[in-house]
């Protein structure tokens, strides 16, 4: 059980836990999950951590297939810039390691974005707080569950 699945149990949102054989070799941890899972890439989310004017981090949830767009980011935020945060930051703020960084069940609950192509789905998935482990689950739950808002931030 990892604080993610936790966060979705306690929100009482429907959810799904998917586990598959993580690859230590892999550093592509999002396209391996959609290999593994048999999943389009456009349903598979990515948590990245962003440093915000070089201050305050956020997460944007992005599709495995696009590349997150830290211009959209910024505007999305309202900061001037964003740039990828500090991997020591992210494991210390959010809890996780790099590859199982979740956006349900972080220690500092952070500031979400999540890309608008989510709404295109009934469900998206996401890390569930470890490498090897996704949770499906409707947009608009994890929208509700982290109180993010919904940007288009991917390009």
């Amino acid at each position: 059980m990892t604080p993610a699945i936790n966060a979705a149990r306690k929100a009482k949102i429907e959810h799904q836990v998917h586990e598959y054989a993580h690859d230590p070799a892999s550093d592509a941890y999002g396209l391996e999950a959609v290999e593994k899972l048999g999943v389009p890439a456009e349903r598979v989310f990515k948590t990245l951590i962003v440093s915000l004017d070089n201050r305050e981090l956020a997460v944007g949830v992005v599709p495995v297939s696009c590349m997150l767009s830290m211009k959209r980011m910024a505007k999305a935020a309202g900061a001037k810039k964003a740039a990828m945060a500090d991997p020591s930051d992210v494991e210390r703020v959010t809890g996780y390691v790099l590859g199982g960084v979740s956006p349900l069940g972080q220690k500092k609950r952070l500031r979400t974005i999540i890309d608008i192509s989510a709404e295109a789905f009934p469900t998206i998935y996401v890390s569930a707080g470890r490498r090897g482990l996704q949770i499906e689950l409707n947009p608009r739950d994890l929208q509700k569950i982290t109180g993010g808002t919904i940007f288009e931030i991917s390009q």
